[in-house]
């Protein structure tokens, strides 16, 4: 696959909850090696569109096809879609019973297969890049908010995946520790990863995302360059939020 070739392409996407419309014919591609930020009111549908990016939720109409695989509910090719799309949540849902490396370690001994001298080191390699590899032998009890994003992160790095997925990773965060969980996905952005990322943090997007999407009601209001998205937004619904959202 050459570079800025489709990776994620949605085409006509509608999801229901019972009656509820969550999304709304929704139309989006994501490229490879491409950095988008999808940002939005509360209940506009952003974690419902990258949660059926990676099959924890499935659409009812409409075409998703990752990396050249159909997802729907019924596909076979799932399990090993799901290798290759990582997901970082707001909570870390680490296990508390085990060390942050033993956490690191499972997945790619369970589902990679990896020998559990290649999954060690694959999983210090990967503490090294979020800059905490001296917390390799502590429980998540013993280490902050930021610091075990940090290792939810590492975690999905280490299955080797190709698209990275944040569902609002610094929600839950204090604000000390908002920035040094966001300087290790500017880190990311710049290293050529595939990134779609929910968030409100402006500052963040404004560094490294290609394009922005604005989402409400369901729908794909807006996709832009964060050069016009920032400073000429085409929808009057757009600028209501960025008024709301952004110090002035």
């Amino acid at each position: 696959m050459t570079k800025g070739s489709p990776i994620i392409e949605a085409t006509h996407l509608d999801k229901f909850y019972g009656s509820f419309h969550a999304l709304k014919d929704v139309n989006l591609t994501v490229r490879q090696g491409e950095k988008i930020v999808i940002c939005g009111p509360s209940g506009s549908g952003k974690s419902t569109l990258i949660r059926c990016f990676n099959g924890l939720e499935w659409h009812n109409s409409g075409e998703l096809v990752i990396d050249g695989v159909e997802v729907h509910e019924n596909s076979k090719l799932m399990r090993g879609l799901r290798q290759e799309v990582g997901m970082v949540f707001q909570q870390f849902n680490l296990f508390p019973h085990l060390t942050v490396l033993e956490n690191l370690m499972i997945g790619p001994m369970k589902v990679r297969r990896l020998s559990r001298a290649q999954a060690e080191e694959t999983a210090r390699k990967y503490l090294d890049r979020v800059h905490i590899p001296e917390q390799a032998d502590k429980y998540p009890s013993a280490l902050s908010g930021g610091q075990q994003q940090r290792v939810a992160i590492a975690r999905s790095l280490c299955m080797e995946t190709r698209i990275m997925l944040f569902d609002e990773p610094t929600s839950a965060l204090d604000p000390e520790m908002i920035n040094e969980v966001l300087d290790v996905m500017v880190e990311l952005a710049h290293s050529g990863m595939t990134m779609v990322v929910v968030t409100h943090e402006m500052g963040f997007a404004r560094k490294v995302a290609d394009t922005m999407v604005f989402m409400e009601a369901g729908e794909i209001v807006e996709v832009s360059p964060p050069d016009t998205f920032f400073t000429k937004p085409s929808s009057e619904r757009c600028r209501l939020f960025l008024d709301q959202i952004l110090d002035h």
